[in-house]
């Protein structure tokens, strides 16, 4: 069971000894075989498929905790299991076994002059960990990438998910005891109190090489403001629709509503849309249209309530909201350079979208538009590792520095030099 020990010396000796772990079991997996990785996986998978009965009810317990309280439909989704979620979750681990090993990877390599032989080599980062809420599915996709990297991880889950995660993870460990691998290669927390992300986020005494949080703004914002190492992070996800001019309409409203309704609760659902102003007499009213007919609230700015008076007014905090929720913003903008100029003032630097023909707009927008995920006439909802091919992701990085976008088993990754000679000595 994961319980609550009390703050202080306990959680702290408990903390580092997870680290001390952590460390020791990253030392081998950094060189483990690519066979016994991929055994390990595999066996992860297989056992998740049959303790799948075990897992829902543990995860029907975490949803009952959860009744009564004023929860969004969107947190019970990002909680909830079922049969099919489950098998998903087995075929992203054996789809991350499927890839290429990144380990030992030569990125580059080149002569010098003087006869020495120089190449970058991908190596593993360490000790990965990472910090996540309500989603129990982070415990198989995080721990099968960071194993396919060669990293051991620290899994730290909410309490709303515990015995879920927990279910998971006895799979995860299961998969290593039959490659033989190290098993606190992947630990879990066993613990709810807080005091444990505090002391991840300290490094537990060198041993976190890199930190991960998958949650809500709250969460993500201590880990970025209290981390004593680096992060892999995003704050919130403010995604963008711009629909030009030249769009064609019945694309633009089918993947509008994709966007927005697809799942409301991910961080790559759309939260405003921007039409082009030469496109609010043909495409403006479609397209609230079939947003309205999806069951989604619109919030409108001056120029679209023009055109539908009934809608609720947006607020300047709507243009900045994550609503996470069957809620989209809309604004009519001057063409692409007023599309840029809202996206760069209210951005989240996520995932942005631009529906258009015109090969100049979409030219100016994959060029101007500074996000970690750029798309054309596609849906946000495809800002996601597996669809991205990685297999699965750890989380979408909006940072600028190592990783960027879907974190995969190579963004999991730093690299070394090897350097070759034969007596070589400089003057």
């Amino acid at each position: 069971m994961l319980d609550n020990v009390a703050p202080g010396p306990d959680i702290d000796a408990l903390m580092n000894d997870i680290g001390r772990k952590a460390k020791a079991a990253a030392r081998p997996l950094g060189f483990a075989s690519t066979e016994a990785k991929n055994k390990a996986l595999n066996a992860m998978a297989d056992a998740i498929l049959a303790s799948r009965a075990h897992i829902l009810a543990e995860n029907a317990k975490d949803l009952k905790d959860i009744e009564g309280s004023e929860t969004l439909a969107s947190f019970v989704d990002r909680l909830t299991l079922n049969e099919k979620r489950i098998a998903e979750m087995a075929e992203g681990i054996r789809a991350i076994a499927a890839l290429a090993d990144p380990v030992g990877e030569v990125i580059a390599a080149w002569d010098r002059p003087n006869g020495l032989k120089i190449e970058r080599v991908r190596t593993p980062l360490g000790v990965i960990g990472v910090i996540f809420e309500s989603r129990p599915n982070v415990t198989a996709d995080a721990g099968a990438l960071c194993l396919k990297a060669g990293n051991a991880v620290i899994l730290r889950c909410g309490s709303d998910s515990r015995r879920s995660s927990q279910a998971i993870h006895a799979c995860m460990v299961e998969g290593l005891k039959a490659a033989g691998l190290p098993e606190h290669a992947i630990q879990l927390v066993p613990v709810t109190d807080r005091a444990a992300v505090g002391a991840m986020l300290r490094g537990l005494d060198g041993a976190i090489d890199v930190i991960v949080p998958r949650g809500g703004k709250s969460l993500v914002a201590r880990v970025q403001t209290e981390a004593r190492v680096p992060v892999f992070a995003h704050l919130e996800g403010l995604c963008h629709i711009y629909v030009d001019a030249s769009a064609d309409l019945e694309m633009a409203k089918k993947i509008v509503v994709n966007a927005k309704m697809r799942r409301t609760g991910i961080c790559g659902a759309a939260e405003t849309l921007l039409v082009d102003i030469a496109a609010i007499g043909t495409h403006l009213t479609p397209l609230l249209e079939v947003l309205t007919d999806a069951g989604c609230e619109i919030r409108a700015s001056a120029a679209v309530l023009k055109v539908a008076p009934g809608l609720k007014p947006a607020t300047e905090e709507d243009w900045s909201t994550e609503y996470l929720d069957a809620i989209i913003s809309v604004a009519v903008v001057d063409g692409i350079s007023g599309a840029i100029a809202h996206i760069q003032k209210y951005s989240s630097s996520h995932t942005e979208a631009v529906i258009a023909e015109d090969p100049g707009v979409v030219e100016r927008f994959f060029t101007e538009v500074d996000s970690a995920i750029l798309l054309h006439n596609a849906s946000t909802q495809f800002a996601d590792g597996g669809e991205f091919g990685m297999g699965a992701e750890i989380g979408i990085a909006t940072g600028k520095m190592h990783a960027r976008g879907p974190v995969g088993v190579e963004q999991l990754t730093s690299f070394k030099y090897r350097v070759r000679g034969a007596g070589q000595t400089r003057p």
